[in-house]
């Protein structure tokens, strides 16, 4: 195989590479549990937000909130790392393309 046919095909890759990227940073990833709901996109940014509560809180229920929503952001966040993982993985481990 000569230079110029490895170039292509590497330059081949990488496009096949920022496209599946580009497709999961504009996708949406939900995290929730009883009382919230955080959706993020692919590039862990904070979307929207939505408070499943009706009933006025104390400060204890300000706590568990607050754990809540980091559990919840946390969960979405996951599902970011493993779809990046499940498509990128066929591209093997790059060490700092992504």
């Amino acid at each position: 195989m000569n230079i110029q046919a490895m170039m292509k095909q590497a330059q081949a890759l990488q496009k096949d590479m920022m496209k599946i990227k580009d497709e999961i940073d504009k996708s949406d990833f939900v995290g929730e549990n009883a009382m919230i709901k955080i959706t993020i996109k692919g590039t862990k940014e904070i979307s929207d937000v939505e408070l499943k509560v009706q009933e006025s809180l104390d400060s204890d229920d300000i706590d568990m909130l607050q754990d809540m929503i980091k559990s919840a952001y946390n969960e979405a966040a996951k599902k970011v790392d493993d779809t990046t993982e499940k498509k990128m993985g066929k591209f093997g481990n790059i060490p700092g393309l992504f």
